[in-house]
């Protein structure tokens, strides 16, 4: 990629990230990470200790940089522009995974069955498939999903609950 760095340490670190290697597991969760820095920062959200609380909505976080992004949602403020489409987001890192759409660079491979993805994030979802995993358990019935992502569509089952409707007709 065309980051730079001040130090060989800092370059090392950055390298990891193209890996999709985390060799750093958080015991309370699924997730993993690329460095003991990272886990560390993150195993404050098992805490339950939110320091930083937003006084618009009263929704509290337990590291300051979560609420500053936090605030964005009020402001409606989408600094980071995508020079290609002018496509605004609020976050730099959602706007160069939105860059990919447009170079379809892909630099995150699965070992198991060699399809590419273009962030870590979608090839560590996608391995999950692989192990046959189903962590997320449906409190409402015996099913369970891989992701919570899968499990957030499937709860959606059990209210009736149809967040898309169409413009053109009642159907939703």
């Amino acid at each position: 990629c065309d980051r730079a760095f001040s130090t060989s340490g800092n370059m090392n670190t950055h390298k990891l990230s193209h890996t999709g290697d985390r060799e750093f597991p958080c015991n309370h969760c699924d997730k993993s990470f690329h460095t003991s820095r990272n886990l560390k920062t993150h195993k404050l959200s098992h805490t339950g200790d939110k320091k930083f609380t937003c006084n618009q909505c009263d929704k509290a976080f337990s590291r300051s940089g979560n609420l500053k992004r936090h605030k964005l949602s009020h402001t409606g403020e989408k600094e980071f522009a995508c020079n290609q489409c002018k496509k605004a987001f609020s976050q730099l890192g959602h706007l160069k995974t939105h860059k990919l759409l447009h170079t379809g660079e892909k630099e995150f491979f699965c070992t198991q069955c060699n399809r590419v993805f273009s962030t870590s994030n979608n090839m560590k979802t996608h391995k999950i498939l692989h192990t046959g995993e189903k962590k997320f358990a449906c409190t409402q019935c015996d099913k369970s999903f891989p992701t919570s992502s899968n499990l957030k569509k499937h709860k959606l089952s059990h209210t009736g609950e149809k967040k898309f409707s169409c413009n053109q007709c009642d159907k939703a």
